[in-house]
């Protein structure tokens, strides 16, 4: 990752406090990538762009921080995420969101702390690897407020895979650099020089992105004041204010990646082989019913890059069991799993990259 750039002579500041406190997210590992990948750039973006998001009709199960918790969530705050976690839902996506009452049984951690005054979150399915007794998502100032129910979106959209879209590479922005140092060196947020370019100085890779375009009404847009961004000349006058709620651009980015879901699933039998054709960032889903109790192995078939999901379904609620991610290797997804008869099971394949031919198969033996 590029190293911020040294002070600049003849800086320009701001001049005045105007600036809002920012989400502070920490540098996000590019994915290991061998050469044959990387020699394909259409697959290494495929893999890049997919790799944080979720398989659609997962459910996320959501907790927050309480008691004598560094993190612990006062009730109004609380009340912001959950309306919050709503407004993302009421576009008509895939995700279900679940709230459970222990932090153990969540994948979205939500904690609030004044001391601390960072908003935050883990991007994607990355927030899988942050450790079980640190928050996922944080908040450090108030979500009841206009700009604060904008935070609040906007860490959930980080939790949905989205990223910055001030760094955008199509944004075409340019910035008053010292001027961005000095304003973000000051309070509310006192950031280093490091954490200033990582968050807003520093482009995201093409490969990052979906689509060609900025939308600096989105969600995920900071604002900022006026005398930090040169061009476009009508935001270095009157600085950048996006409203706060979710764009038009946003809706449209989280209905692709998960779309409402069907729950009629076609059953995919033992020893039957069901070709798929799927387009970068598709997914098929597929329900199993064993006959028979033992372990069974699901697993793709094709030159191809999946994330390949098995869940239980529970009452009506996808439980999930397991998981193999086979992107960038040069072999099939595959899961060994003891199915137990009379039960019901949901497959789930999200496509990366479709390869030469375009088509994968799916089997189950």
């Amino acid at each position: 990752m590029a190293k911020p750039p040294a002070p600049a002579d003849g800086g320009r500041s701001s001049g005045h406090q105007t600036t809002k406190p920012y989400c502070r997210n920490l540098p996000r590992s590019a994915p290991a990538l061998p050469p044959a990948v990387t020699a394909d750039p259409a697959r290494a973006a495929a893999i890049v762009l997919g790799r944080s998001k979720w398989v659609n009709g997962t459910v996320l199960h959501y907790a927050f921080f309480s008691g004598s918790s560094r993190y612990s969530v006062p009730h109004g705050q609380a009340d912001a995420v959950r309306d919050a976690f709503a407004k993302w839902k009421a576009i008509g996506i895939g995700l279900e969101f679940k709230e459970v009452p222990l932090l153990a049984q969540a994948e979205v951690r939500v904690g609030y702390s004044l001391v601390d005054g960072t908003s935050a979150s883990g991007v994607g399915r990355d927030i899988l690897n942050i450790s079980l007794n640190e928050p996922t998502t944080v908040y450090g100032w108030d979500l009841t407020s206009p700009y604060g129910r904008g935070t609040a979106l906007h860490e959930l959209g980080h939790v949905l895979g989205m990223e910055h879209e001030h760094q955008n590479p199509y944004a075409g922005i340019k910035w008053h650099e010292q001027a961005v140092y000095d304003a973000l060196a000051k309070p509310p947020n006192r950031w280093d020089r490091s954490t200033t370019y990582h968050n807003i100085l520093e482009k995201l890779s093409p490969q990052q992105v979906q689509g060609s375009r900025w939308d600096p009404d989105s969600i995920m847009e900071y604002e900022f004041e006026p005398g930090l961004i040169d061009e476009p000349q009508e935001y270095d006058v009157n600085g950048l204010t996006p409203p706060g709620t979710l764009s038009a651009d946003d809706m449209a980015w989280v209905r692709k990646w998960y779309p409402p879901v069907d729950h009629t699933l076609p059953l995919l039998a033992p020893f039957e082989s069901r070709a798929v054709d799927l387009a970068a960032g598709e997914q098929v889903d597929f329900a199993v019913a064993p006959a028979v109790s033992q372990k069974y192995t699901i697993e793709t078939k094709g030159a191809t890059d999946t994330l390949l999901v098995l869940f239980e379904d529970v009452n009506g609620e996808p439980v999930y069991l397991s998981g193999d991610d086979d992107s960038g290797e040069e072999r099939n997804a595959m899961i060994t799993y003891r199915l137990l008869a009379g039960r019901r099971y949901i497959v789930r394949v999200r496509l990366y990259y479709p390869g030469r031919s375009g088509k994968t198969h799916l089997m189950i033996l």
